[in-house]
């Protein structure tokens, strides 16, 4: 029994200490050059709350990304994409939603209102934060919130957490997460009869 637990105990430490140098050396980056600055889930969190009413959370995913895996609480759905329904090559097909800056104006306002946008990984709160200046809002009032609301993937071999997403964002950061859908924060034209 004693060779037993040993062994057990042993392969839980293996496991442990390379899942360990999964996170080793991480670091938030910015996914893709572009307009505005870019923030950490904790820097967004923190704007957030020293000015709730001009400071604002975009989830810039589709609308089933925002449903199906959770959000972060408070933040505003509008998608730059959504899914056509379409299978591609490897996966399904997503188009612009044309009226991404429009939907941003009629909630937003471009003179007085910082933008946050999150997606899951920060690459489309890169072209979101694109999209949005080019509907009016100043560089210095857009943001992408670097590893977004479901981090980077793990890339370590041996680690237990190979290919997850358990690198930073939103969700890995510990910050309020739900799937409660709040009329007032789902994607607007979707209420409209």
């Amino acid at each position: 029994m004693k060779k037993v637990t040993k062994l057990f105990v042993l392969t839980l430490a293996v496991v442990f200490i390379l899942s360990g140098l999964a996170f080793a050396g991480f670091a938030y980056k910015v996914e893709k050059a572009h307009n505005g600055g870019d923030v950490t889930p904790s820097q967004a969190f923190e704007m957030i709350k020293k000015d709730p009413g001009h400071t604002f959370l975009i989830d810039a995913r589709t609308r089933a990304e925002y449903q199906l895996i959770g959000h972060a609480k408070g933040a505003c759905n509008i998608p730059l994409k959504f899914w056509t329904g379409k299978f591609g090559e490897k996966k399904y097909e997503m188009a612009a939603n044309p009226n991404f800056g429009k939907d941003l104006r009629a909630r937003f306002n471009p003179e007085i209102d910082t933008l946050l946008f999150i997606c899951r990984s920060a690459s489309r709160s890169c072209a979101a934060c694109d999209a949005a200046v080019k509907a009016g809002f100043a560089e210095g009032k857009v943001f992408s919130v670097m590893g977004g609301f479901e981090g980077g993937k793990v890339k370590c071999k041996g680690s237990a957490y190979c290919g997850q997403r358990k690198l930073g964002g939103w969700r890995n950061e510990g910050l309020a997460w739900s799937y409660h859908m709040d009329k007032k924060l789902v994607y607007q034209p979707d209420l409209a009869k």
